[in-house]
């Protein structure tokens, strides 16, 4: 099943209109979750807003709350969430962080007490748009087990790195496990195993079954130690810089809401994108493996996605769309 774009968008800004959104944030934040599932990323947009929707009927997510500056230091400023939408909270601040990079060459946003920015690489798009090169991190429920360990004490913590170049730009948009959660969902709605092993089953093996690695909270780290580590330091980044809250906290209350994250931006004017088009052409010239796939640079499938579903129509699942229309 295929519907449009503005479809989409428009089921998603009538529901956030009746559970209190103003007309900007529901506009806003709408745009967000039709486009991410038009760049392909079901996960965080058509298939996350029924639980979206719920953070805010339970109160976790606050739709009248406004994020405030609370500090800085040079260039570095410190937000207070509080607790308002996660994606509007985190388009301002990256808005922010550009402004200050166009000012100073360098600007970041940390923010604490904020909520999920469903996917992260909005906004290292958001900031390749306008000129800068970006990198963004959140923290989030502890879903991991760290190197050497057996239970979750390691959140999820994406990582965005973007580089804008006029033939497309380079996103970077990756969760710190083999397979985010969001994408095994996908796995799961359809019946399908996972192609390689995701993480951890109950009895501590390593297992291709989504359903099993969900129900233990235990993705497999990519790289396993590096991952890990990778893991531990985004945690420490995001929550020192901002004064929020860790995985540990986050964790304690079981709900994936008040969490910390940062924003920086470098202004890329005088970047030499000729260096961009070398490294790519000699990544590209690797000849054909047996594995499934082509060479692709960061962002070049989102861009390919974004194209095929914007004139055929955006793929849903049925049951998740008849559950939107229903909320």
């Amino acid at each position: 099943m295929k519907i449009s774009f503005e479809e989409l968008k428009a089921q998603f800004r009538k529901v956030l209109l009746n559970v209190g959104f103003a007309d900007n944030k529901a506009e806003l934040c709408a745009r967000i979750f039709a486009e991410n599932s038009r760049d392909g990323v079901y996960s965080h947009g058509l298939n996350r807003f029924p639980v979206f929707v719920d953070l805010v009927k339970e109160g976790l997510v606050k739709a009248d709350a406004e994020p405030e500056k609370v500090g800085h230091n040079g260039v570095v400023e410190q937000w207070d969430g509080n607790l308002a939408p996660g994606m509007y909270t985190a388009t301002k601040a990256m808005q922010r962080a550009i402004e200050l990079a166009k000012e100073n060459g360098m600007g970041c946003v940390a923010v604490r007490n904020t909520n999920h920015w469903m996917r992260g690489g909005t906004y290292g798009w958001q900031a390749a748009d306008a000129g800068c090169i970006a990198i963004c991190s959140t923290n989030a429920l502890a879903s991991m087990p760290p190197y050497g360990g057996s239970e979750p004490r390691l959140g999820n913590n994406p990582l965005v790195i973007a580089v804008p170049r006029k033939k497309g730009h380079m996103v970077q948009d990756m969760a710190i496990s083999q397979f985010s959660y969001g994408k095994m969902q996908e796995y799961e709605l359809k019946g399908e195993k996972l192609p390689y092993y995701g993480g951890y089953d109950a009895e501590g093996n390593l297992t291709t079954d989504p359903v099993a690695i969900k129900e233990t909270s235990s993705a497999l780290p990519i790289g396993f130690w590096k991952g890990s580590g990778l893991a531990l330091m985004l945690d420490v980044l995001v929550a020192s810089l901002s004064g929020g809250r860790t995985v540990e906290q986050i964790s304690a209350d079981g709900k994936e809401a008040g969490v910390s994250q940062f924003f920086l931006c470098i202004n890329a004017e005088k970047l030499d994108e000729s260096i961009l088009e070398n490294i790519i052409s000699y990544t590209k010239s690797s000849a054909g493996g047996d594995r499934d796939g082509e060479v692709r640079y960061p962002g070049e499938g989102t861009l390919a996605a974004r194209e095929k579903n914007s004139k055929e129509g955006i793929p849903v699942n049925e049951e998740m769309w008849q559950q939107v229309q229903q909320l």
